[in-house]
């Protein structure tokens, strides 16, 4: 007998998931039902009668609400699902446990670099920072000096890599935007995966230099420079003295070895994009029960695009460890309502058309699906963007829903390893973050196998249950962090994705 072509994710829901694609006036045993029309594969049918107005339920968990009386065998889509407010029971910290930790000594490991502070690094770069957009071409002509014939003379060092921005000047000189935006810079010079940082600039930004060094608390040093094209006569000498810098760096750089270290040393950041109707179902949830066995190891996990966790906010809030990290929560999310109010975003109501053609009708329920990213354990803390992570465990941070923004976030809040969800096919690498892609589904696994690490449409398939998909993220993010290469970093994929959050006025 075969696989039953839908879905059913809780006995309490009214509608059901189609496995694959399913022809009109097909009868569905299982449900009592007959399908009605055509429905795509990861769309969702109606299971029973749902009265005009009444909630429509997923998971246990409402998406919105019946546009009209619906019959049973109903593709739902957005067409007749309305997006309105759910009211929600935030239930502060009610349902918190603290994690029973693995004893230390049965943690898994793998293979680091140690730094001297005792942080730990899966990947080990020189980076060339900018202040602001006018030090750019001085930072790239730097970075692409060192190719690969180059670094053959350095084997321990992965590369060398500008982080290139289009702002720092022409902003606010002082308040959120620049305090972001310093947050931003600094947490990616020292960043374990990053060995040393040249920080460049013109001189006259209004992000200064000097200014930045000073708020953030960067120190000079071998490992930490500052080099300023009008201090030093203009391009040309700038890019001439910053090749010299780096080639110091680099040799020591060099110097470093993989160790044995215990996994609870890891940094995970947890994103999606291109997301689909099987992501809720197969790489998201996957991914939580991976994030479940890190933070059991003693690990960090850090879930942000909190936007696309409005809706569904209260089953974190709920697991929050205390009444005051689930209320920054919230109050951040109210933010994040009143800055797009009146504009046509999705925390508003509509995803994107790539989500709405994949079979999510609405934010609610691409919440729905991102947040199962986070697993079940409890959330430890609240950052906001590019803050520092120092807390274990599960924490959220605050980012727009747009991938590299959010990424580069997490990396200079302290992620040295990044997996990324998608259903309907995203390319999205970071060189300095290595990148584990986890395909929602097969057909377009198969169709971007170059660019996907792991196939989570084994679930949707009936090959793996979603323990043993989590078992197996698990064991690849050892092995990415020990240093194998992800899809992305075979493919040279990342060196344009840092994207620091633009905020505030211009002028």
């Amino acid at each position: 007998m075969g696989l039953c072509p839908i879905i059913r994710l809780d006995e309490h829901d009214n509608v059901v998931v189609a496995r694959h694609d399913i022809g009109a006036g097909v009868e569905i045993p299982e449900e009592g039902i007959t399908t009605r029309m055509e429905v795509p594969a990861g769309y969702k049918v109606a299971s029973s009668f749902i009265k005009k107005g009444e909630p429509v339920k997923k998971y246990n968990t409402v998406i919105g609400y019946a546009a009209e009386d619906t019959l049973p065998g109903t593709m739902m889509h957005s067409h007749n699902i309305l997006f309105d407010q759910v009211d929600k029971d935030y239930a502060f910290s009610r349902d918190y446990k603290p994690v029973e930790l693995v004893p230390e000594k049965e943690r898994p490991t793998f293979m680091g670099i140690v730094r001297e502070d005792g942080r730990v690094a899966t990947r080990n770069f020189i980076a060339i920072p900018v202040a602001g957009n006018c030090a750019g071409t001085v930072a790239r002509r730097i970075a692409g000096h060192f190719t690969p014939e180059v670094m053959k003379a350095y084997p321990n060092v992965d590369g060398v890599i500008p982080f290139i921005t289009g702002i720092g000047c022409g902003m606010e000189m002082t308040g959120e935007a620049m305090d972001l935006l310093r947050r931003t810079i600094s947490g990616h010079c020292v960043n374990p995966n990053i060995a040393g940082a040249l920080v460049c600039a013109l001189g006259c930004e209004r992000n200064n230099i000097d200014g930045m060094f000073e708020q953030e608390g960067l120190t000079e040093g071998p490992m930490m420079r500052r080099l300023v094209m009008q201090e030093v006569g203009g391009t040309a000498k700038s890019v001439k003295l910053g090749i010299q810098a780096v080639y110091e760096m680099l040799e020591i750089a060099n110097q470093v070895k993989r160790e044995p270290v215990s996994v609870e040393h890891l940094v995970l950041a947890l994103q999606c994009g291109g997301s689909d109707g099987f992501s809720g179902l197969s790489a998201n949830p996957a991914l939580g029960k991976a994030v479940d066995l890190l933070v059991k190891n003693g690990g960090t996990a850090i879930l942000a695009e909190i936007t696309e966790l409005f809706g569904v906010e209260h089953t974190l809030t709920c697991r929050a460890k205390t009444p005051e990290v689930g209320q920054k929560f919230v109050d951040r999310l109210n933010w994040w309502l009143e800055y797009n109010k009146g504009r046509d975003c999705q925390i508003n109501g509509k995803v994107s058309p790539g989500n709405n053609k994949g079979g999510l009708a609405n934010v609610l329920e691409k919440s729905l699906g991102g947040a199962k990213k986070g697993g079940s354990t409890p959330v430890n803390a609240f950052y906001q963007y590019a803050e520092r992570v120092t807390e274990k465990g599960l924490v959220i941070m605050d980012s727009p829903g747009y991938d590299p923004v959010s990424v580069t976030g997490e990396f200079a809040a302290g992620a040295t390893l990044c997996a990324f969800t998608t259903g309907r096919g995203s390319c999205f690498g970071a060189v300095h973050c290595p990148t584990v892609k986890l395909a929602s589904n097969s057909t377009m696994y198969q169709n971007l196998i170059d660019d996907m690490d792991i196939n989570c449409g084994m679930v949707i398939d009936g090959e793996k249950n979603l323990d043993e998909m989590g078992q197996i993220i698990f064991e690849k993010l050892i092995r990415v962090a020990s240093g194998e290469t992800t899809k992305s970093e075979a493919l040279g994929i990342g060196y344009d994705e840092y994207v620091p959050w633009q905020i505030g006025v211009l002028a």
